[in-house]
């Protein structure tokens, strides 16, 4: 069984994928937000460009910033995105 979840990308995320959103259904064993960015680096290219430095990823699940140990199990929606600096 898999968990199909939307993904969302933002600012140099989405150039380097080449795409806003997908709609996915992710397997069992890919549990946590770590997880999540090793299997969608293996998807292509661009995927691979965009999480090739996970560290500099942010997440939000169902729009609640989690870090990268968090559970995806239930999550809907599930966004990445770049660091925010204010000024």
């Amino acid at each position: 069984m898999t968990n199909s979840v939307h993904i969302l990308y933002f600012a140099w995320l989405r150039e380097k994928i080449g795409t806003t959103d997908e709609a996915l259904a992710v397997p069992d064993d890919v549990a946590s937000v770590r997880d999540l960015m090793a299997w969608l680096a293996r998807r292509s290219p661009g995927h691979a460009a965009a999480f090739e430095n996970a560290a500099c990823v942010r997440c939000a699940i169902d729009q609640d910033f989690v870090s990268a140990d968090a559970a995806i199990a239930s999550a809907r929606e599930i966004a990445f995105f770049p660091p925010v600096t204010g000024g």
